[in-house]
C-alpha cells in the first residue's frame, strides 16, 4: 500500500465518512436520518448514557457499567457481548429496538452535546462522560485507523497528527468535544470521569459510578466488578474486547481493538517538537477550563 500525503488521505477518508451537522460519521454504520432521529428519542429517567470522544476508554467503561448493572454477571449476562449490553446510539449495527429494551437502559455514544436526545436537556436520564489525555487519544486513534480495511493506504504519522489537530477524523476535534460537554454541563445530569483517574484507582471510580446511578453493591460485588474490569481480564474476554467485530470493519491482523491501555503511550511515538506543538495548541484551546490532565503515570501506581 502507498503512503498518502494529507490531501490524498482526506480524499480517501471521504469515501468512508460522511459529514452531517458538522460531525464526521462512518457511512457504512450510520446515516443522516439515524443521527436526526436520535434527537427525538424518548428518554426514561433511569437511562444511562456513556459519552466519550473516540479511543478514550469507551469499551472499558462499557464493561464497567454492564458489570455494575448486572452485579458482575450475577444475572447471567456473561454470554452477552458488550455491544448488546451497552449498544451504540449512532452506530446501531445490531438494529436494536431501543424502545423495547427493558429499563434501566444503557447506551454508548461519541456524539457532541448538541446532537444528543433533546429530553436530556431537561435533566432526564444520566450521562457519564469519560475523557482521556489527548496525546494518548491521538496515538490510540492513529493505530485504530491503521486497522481500517477500507483505507487502501499506509497512514503517515505526521499526516495523521495534522488531521487530528484539525478535527478531520471521526469524532472531529477532541478539543471541541470535551469543551462542548464541559461548557454545557449544567444542562445535563452528568458525571465527569477521567481515564487516568480510573486507571489509578478503579475501585473508587466504580463506587462513584454506583453512587451516581443509584446502585448499591455490597463489597463482594464491587470486588467482582473491579476484577472483571481490569485491562488484563478484558483483553482476554472476547465478549468484552470487540473480537466479534468482523475484519471487514476492523482488520484484526493489523492490531487489536484493545491495544495497551496505558497512560503516557504518546511518549513512544511523539517527537519533542510534536509534543511541544501539541502543548501549545492545548493551552490555546483549553486552559480556561477546569480540567486537570494527567499526561503520564507510573504503571506501578495504576490499577
Amino acid at each position: 500500500m502507498a503512503t498518502m500525503d494529507r490531501d490524498a488521505l482526506e480524499e480517501a477518508l471521504k469515501a468512508i465518512y460522511f459529514k452531517h451537522k458538522d460531525i464526521y460519521f462512518v457511512t457504512s454504520l450510520a446515516s443522516p436520518k439515524i443521527i436526526d432521529d436520535i434527537e427525538h428519542m424518548k428518554i426514561r429517567d433511569d437511562d444511562v448514557f456513556l459519552v466519550t470522544y473516540p479511543k478514550s476508554g469507551t469499551v472499558w467503561t462499557q464493561q464497567i457499567l454492564s458489570l455494575i448493572f448486572n452485579e458482575g454477571h450475577r444475572s447471567r449476562t456473561e454470554q452477552i457481548i458488550n455491544i448488546d449490553r451497552v449498544p451504540w446510539l449512532e452506530y446501531n449495527i445490531r438494529n436494536v429496538d431501543f424502545n423495547s429494551r427493558p429499563s434501566p437502559r444503557l447506551f454508548s455514544t461519541h456524539l457532541p452535546y448538541y446532537l444528543m436526545p433533546r429530553d436530556l436537556r431537561f435533566r432526564m436520564g444520566k450521562i457519564i462522560y469519560v475523557s482521556r489525555n489527548p496525546k494518548d487519544v491521538l496515538v490510540s486513534n492513529y493505530h485504530f485507523y491503521k486497522m481500517n480495511p477500507l483505507l487502501q493506504c499506509t497512514i503517515n504519522w505526521e499526516t495523521f497528527i495534522d488531521l487530528f489537530m484539525s478535527g478531520k477524523v471521526i469524532g472531529n476535534s477532541w478539543f471541541d468535544h470535551v469543551r462542548g460537554w464541559y461548557q454545557h454541563k449544567e444542562e445535563f445530569d452528568i458525571l465527569f470521569l477521567t481515564y487516568e483517574d480510573m486507571k489509578k484507582d478503579l475501585r473508587s471510580a466504580v463506587l462513584k459510578i454506583c453512587k451516581f446511578v443509584g446502585i448499591n453493591l455490597d463489597d463482594e460485588a464491587v470486588d467482582i466488578v473491579v476484577e472483571k474490569a481490569t485491562f488484563k481480564n478484558m483483553i482476554q474476554d472476547p465478549l468484552a474486547n470487540y473480537k466479534h467485530v468482523s475484519n471487514e470493519i476492523l482488520d484484526k491482523n493489523k492490531g487489536s481493538f484493545l491495544r495497551k491501555g496505558v497512560i503516557g503511550d504518546w511518549k513512544t511515538i511523539m517527537t519533542v517538537a510534536q509534543s511541544e506543538m501539541f502543548d501549545k495548541v492545548y493551552k490555546e484551546k483549553m486552559e480556561d477550563l477546569p480540567i486537570k490532565i494527567t499526561w503520564e503515570i507510573s504503571e506501578e501506581t495504576a490499577s
